[in-house]
């Protein structure tokens, strides 16, 4: 079982991003965004999620990145393929995992919402050990916020429609909840 301290998944890797900010009300966390995420696309393993995320992704080095440069993004936790997790954000703080989005007529779900990406894309499945890893960090997050539980986790698809896919239908969603 995962265990939270000073807003830290004790059992993580922790990789502070400078992409976040204060949240305007740190006590105010009731939404779980799970994304999807590979850099490049579809490709699986590399250094480029966590540059991306630690503000120092080399946008030259691969052709896909130019539309990167610039780009300020982070995410609270990233569980890779062989359910590693790291951690970049406290979840104290507002990670810029969301963008423009909305939930239960609510704008802005970074304010109030805990991100976690998963390495993978939206039609590749995701494997046994990363949901072991997910399972395990949400029943943490849920034990430690107590306004997050099933009914509030979301994909990145549902906050951001026609704007985000992620983390797709390749995401077993039936599964993960019954997991928890």
């Amino acid at each position: 079982m995962f265990s939270i301290q000073q807003d830290r998944i004790e059992q993580a890797q922790w990789r502070p991003s400078p992409h976040c900010d204060e949240r305007s009300r740190p006590n105010d966390i009731r939404l779980l965004v799970i994304h999807g995420i590979s850099l490049p696309a579809g490709e699986f393993g590399g250094s480029a999620i966590d540059d991306l995320f630690l503000g120092c992704l080399d946008c030259s080095s691969h052709p896909s990145f130019s539309s990167l440069a610039g780009l300020r993004v982070s995410a609270h936790c990233l569980v890779r393929r062989n359910g590693e997790l790291i951690q970049y954000v406290p979840f104290s703080k507002r990670a810029w995992h969301a963008g423009v989005s909305e939930w239960q007529g609510e704008t802005g779900c970074n304010d109030f919402s805990i991100g976690v990406e998963l390495e993978g894309t939206d039609t590749t499945p995701y494997t046994e050990a990363q949901y072991r890893t997910l399972v395990q960090l949400t029943q943490a997050l849920i034990t430690h916020y107590p306004n997050l539980s099933k009914t509030t986790i979301v994909g990145h698809e549902h906050i951001a429609p026609g704007r985000k896919t992620d983390p797709g239908p390749a995401f077993d969603w039936p599964f993960y909840l019954s997991a928890l």
